[in-house]
């Protein structure tokens, strides 16, 4: 009934990745969540996430990765990207295609640029090649928000800069509760993740990406800008691009195609 969904960790050095799984497909397809990954891990939403993506349980067997629950002060998106390295081989995980979705795309470029031979295809979605201007300023009022404590304004500020106003008509009705419920026990998973997403870079070394990629980005995205997936597909070789003009950062979520548009890339075969 939930297509085989399951909740698993991979120990790693004095700590552990969670991840789930689900689906019955022989074809392996990796998730990669974003910065929220620094609120809220995967562990134990394996159901919840088996009917949020049951559209690729036919035909692949998918895992969502977390990063480690505990990360090094100094962890950066390429040491995350070597860490689901570690965690697919731990896993007997020889090749994948990769879905990388904001802070996950970045790591998923670093995981295709440093480990080549893992990646089938990559989707990276609402990402950035390397840190801009609007992303550094959304980042640096998200870090201080974090410092703060004030969880309550750090949630409202993500929904105002992801969704279209069309979304938050509906999704304001929810602040007054949202300070209430999912507040961590503490910030410090998120801050080294946003830090590291300041200090990502990986835009000289894109051109080693050589598995065909799919760019998607939303035409009014407020947290990296909608040039970062221009960027991202004009220094990739074998790579598409689709905008979603009217969407912002969350077209992951409001595009009612976007899912269809990767089980469309996944499912072209390769020309040589």
């Amino acid at each position: 009934m939930f297509w085989n969904a399951g909740n698993g960790y991979i120990r790693i050095d004095d700590t552990a990745m969670d991840y789930v799984t689900f689906g019955k497909g022989n074809n392996i397809l990796i998730m990669i969540p974003g910065l929220g990954d620094g609120i809220t891990t995967v562990k134990g939403m394996a159901i919840p996430m088996a009917m949020a993506y049951r559209r690729y349980a036919k035909e692949y067997k998918v895992y969502v990765f977390s990063r480690k629950r505990k990360l090094e002060e100094n962890a950066s998106t390429k040491t995350m990207a070597d860490d689901m390295a570690g965690a697919m081989k731990a896993l007997g995980i020889q090749k994948a295609h990769v879905l990388g979705i904001s802070q996950g795309g970045m790591i998923a470029q670093h995981l295709a640029i440093h480990h080549p031979e893992s990646v089938e295809k990559l989707i990276l979605a609402v990402t950035s090649p390397t840190q801009n201007a609007m992303m550094q300023g959304v980042l640096t009022k998200w870090i201080s928000m974090a410092k703060q404590n004030d969880y309550k304004s750090l949630i409202i500020d993500t929904a105002e800069k992801s969704y279209s106003e069309k979304h938050l008509k509906k999704y304001r009705l929810l602040y007054p509760v949202l300070g209430k419920i999912g507040k961590p026990k503490d910030f410090s998973r998120f801050l080294i993740q946003a830090k590291s997403c300041i200090r990502h870079n990986a835009l000289s070394e894109l051109h080693k990406i050589t598995c065909p990629t799919l760019v998607i980005g939303g035409g009014c995205d407020k947290i990296v800008g909608a040039d970062a997936s221009v960027e991202l597909a004009e220094h990739i070789s074998k790579s598409e691009l689709f905008i979603y003009e009217n969407l912002g950062h969350a077209a992951y979520e409001e595009a009612a195609d976007f899912h269809t548009r990767i089980l469309e890339f996944l499912s072209k075969q390769r020309v040589s």
